[in-house]
């Protein structure tokens, strides 16, 4: 596949592609420390002037570049390290005691202990949030999976990406939590992602599997639990509950009842019937621990739904947008809430308009809350001046295709 500038960066004055950097980043590790030491930033070369990159230092050595701090909005909307105005990111509810970052990584308060004590009474359950300001001083396990889909750029898509698959979004989150820590532990062992299963690799992501159950279960005086990231492939019930079947992995997840039901209640649309007749995927975050028998049983989890380019949707109409979008050619983002379940953001942020555009899709008809909602954001967007798209899910969705405004059309012929 063709660099185009997009993917490429300077680094201790080379201009090298990125993709390279991330894959052999040990090789380059004396590039990256003289570039630190030196500049003290790499440069994405998307745009004119260049723009600054964070270079970051995890604590087992290995290097990696972020997006400048408050620049993500400046790269070009196809760039790995353009991001939405921050108003547009449900990231903002949170404190600096939630998300840290500097210059080893990044530091997540997950609400959720991944070790605990055999000798201690569990911890008071304390509240995430506060009243004033951006309050929210732990991270959800649905806050943690937007974060990894917003930092890894699959909440975006960009007709110059020909595809994209679950080895694509693995290869991309296994990227992005190099040099995360969740509850101080490192997320790469604290965290699996199921890896797409190859002939040629079987192995390795069996092995990869084994080491991280071998870190469940009790360790002296304390219980380790983990985290599992993968699709949803199947859920069956069970003699004592459900059975989670993930896309690519063998071993099943098992879950209570009370559990599913619970799940069902709170990630209504990524279980909704409705979504399968789109062509439509389902991911989970799992929070496991290990039975003596050496199964993986469920105690917490979230779940979001993603159209077939694996972006994420609210719903089965916001599915059907996504894919329509991608096949117009379009480039969008589709904002994503973390936690704040009261955020209201638009559907989908249209990059290919400078402004950008905005995109709503009405699903709901007939609920007063709903409706005054609509009718707030419709005049927020007229008091910008921002071109909108309406989709009333009950009429054909409408035009999709970027208008070109008449003083740019070419000559007629």
């Amino acid at each position: 596949m063709e660099n185009k500038p997009q993917d490429r960066v300077r680094l201790g004055g080379q201009t090298l592609p990125l993709s390279r950097l991330r894959e052999h980043a040990v090789e380059y590790a004396t590039l990256f420390s003289q570039a630190k030491a030196g500049a003290g930033h790499a440069e994405c070369l998307c745009s004119t002037p260049a723009l600054r990159l964070v270079i970051r230092c995890s604590r087992a050595g290995r290097y990696h570049l972020a997006g400048w701090p408050g620049e993500g909005e400046r790269h070009e909307a196809a760039c790995p390290f353009h991001k939405l105005a921050p108003g547009l990111s449900g990231r903002e509810a949170y404190s600096a005691e939630a998300i840290r970052e500097g210059d080893n990584g990044v530091s997540i308060r997950l609400d959720a202990a991944l070790v605990r004590s055999l000798t201690e009474p569990p911890p008071a359950k304390t509240s995430g949030t506060q009243r004033e300001g951006r309050s929210r001083r732990t991270v959800g396990l649905l806050g943690l999976l937007h974060w990894l889909w917003e930092e890894s750029q699959l909440t975006a898509w960009h007709p110059r990406w020909r595809r994209r698959n679950w080895w694509i979004c693995h290869a991309r989150l296994r990227d992005h939590i190099e040099g995360c820590f969740i509850n101080e532990d490192p997320a790469r062992t604290a965290m699996h992602i199921v890896p797409p299963f190859r002939p040629d690799s079987a192995s390795q992501g069996t092995a990869a599997f084994e080491t991280f159950k071998a870190r469940l279960g009790r360790h002296g005086l304390r219980q380790h639990l983990g985290l599992i990231l993968g699709e949803i492939k199947a859920v069956t019930p069970t003699p004592y509950g459900v059975r989670y079947a993930l896309a690519h992995q063998r071993a099943p997840l098992f879950a209570s009842a009370a559990l599913d039901e619970r799940v069902r209640r709170s990630y209504r649309p990524a279980f909704a019937k409705a979504a399968a007749e789109h062509d439509a995927r389902r991911v989970g975050l799992f929070l496991v621990e290990i039975t003596p028998k050496g199964n993986l049983t469920i105690v917490d989890m979230a779940a979001m739904l993603l159209n077939r380019l694996y972006i994420p949707a609210d719903s089965s109409h916001e599915v059907v947008m996504g894919n329509a979008l991608a096949e117009s050619g379009r480039a969008y983002v589709k904002p994503v809430r973390y936690d704040g379940t009261d955020a209201v953001f638009p559907d989908f942020v249209l990059t290919d308009r400078v402004p950008h555009a905005y995109v709503e899709v009405y699903g709901i008809r007939g609920r007063e809350d709903y409706e005054k909602r609509k009718i707030i954001k419709q005049a927020h967007y007229q008091r910008q001046g921002a071109e909108l798209i309406e989709w009333e899910v009950t009429q054909p969705i409408p035009a999709l295709s970027v208008r070109v405004p008449s003083k740019m059309a070419g000559p007629r012929t």
